[in-house]
């Protein structure tokens, strides 16, 4: 199959320097493997979309030169297709209806896992609470899930103790990041994910969804994250700091030393252009591809 990779910024703010090498990165690996990469706009979660931020990821990408191949998909404008993949589950008895408030979970679950309390299956084992918003929890296989990242290795998950029956729908009626991102990279054809190893933990309750409705898996490859001088992710956030749009090369420049590529100096100063046919190029000649 065609190497088809892609990038997948949320407009809940400006790009920043974390953005940068993210895209530095999966675009690098999508043009040495002679491939396609494509744009997302993970518009999904509304409340936090900030205006104009889209227009501005946009400028941002084209002034750094990137270029995407295909037309850009938006979350937003997608709830239809991630209602068919919902009710899909749905038949499968893949997921089931829950109430139970944040505050009721903290306040009942008897195990923590990587993102906190353990939902303990409430809704599963007894009635919900009637007239109460429904969320959708998807059902945790007990039996690990395991896959091979390209970049660190053989890695394990059991979702039943370490997350739990995690929300596929909220109870607010907005889709979750976990279906959304499976039902678009099955949608765009994506064969390649590059990311930031902050997304990890999340890989196995995708690659869960993707068994559940019959998709293929993409490769999965997690770069170390970028922190801030306090030790925390750049983010939104963390008030991390819009790429700027003057002194681009240098910016490129400080993206590729992050990523363990080792640019000559001089690039710090070059052509867009040149920064890229040096990236991409030695991208290719690294271990990466």
């Amino acid at each position: 199959m065609p190497y088809i990779g892609r990038f997948a910024p949320s407009p809940t703010g400006p790009l920043h320097f974390g953005s940068l090498v993210a895209a530095v990165a999966s675009y690098c690996d999508a043009r040495a493997n002679h491939g396609h990469w494509r744009l997302r706009i993970e518009d999904l979660d509304t409340p936090r979309t900030v205006a104009g931020a889209t227009d501005a990821i946009f400028h941002t990408l084209q002034s750094y030169g990137f270029s995407w191949d295909g037309d850009i998909i938006y979350q937003s404008k997608r709830h239809a297709v991630y209602q068919a993949a919902l009710d899909q589950l749905k038949l499968q008895t893949t997921v089931y209806p829950c109430t139970c408030s944040r505050k009721a979970i903290s306040e009942i679950a008897t195990q923590t896992g990587l993102e906190g309390p353990i939902y303990p299956q409430t809704c599963l084992r007894q009635p919900i609470k009637a007239n109460s918003p429904l969320a959708w929890r998807f059902k945790s296989a007990s039996q690990p899930v395991t896959f091979n990242d390209r970049f660190l290795g053989i890695q394990t998950q059991n979702m039943a103790t370490e997350i739990g029956d995690f929300i596929v729908k909220r109870a607010d009626g907005l889709f979750a990041y976990q279906l959304a991102v499976v039902v678009d990279d099955a949608a765009q054809g994506i064969t390649h994910v590059v990311r930031g190893a902050d997304l990890l933990s999340s890989t196995a309750r995708q690659i869960a969804l993707q068994d559940a409705l019959g998709y293929s898996h993409p490769s999965y490859a997690h770069i170390p994250i970028v922190n801030n001088a306090l030790g925390q992710k750049l983010s939104k956030q963390t008030q991390a700091a819009a790429l700027p749009l003057e002194d681009i090369s240098q910016q490129l420049y400080q993206a590729l030393v992050f990523l363990h590529l080792r640019p000559p100096k001089h690039l710090a100063s070059a052509s867009i252009s040149a920064c890229w046919a040096w990236a991409i190029q030695a991208w290719a000649n690294s271990d990466r591809t």
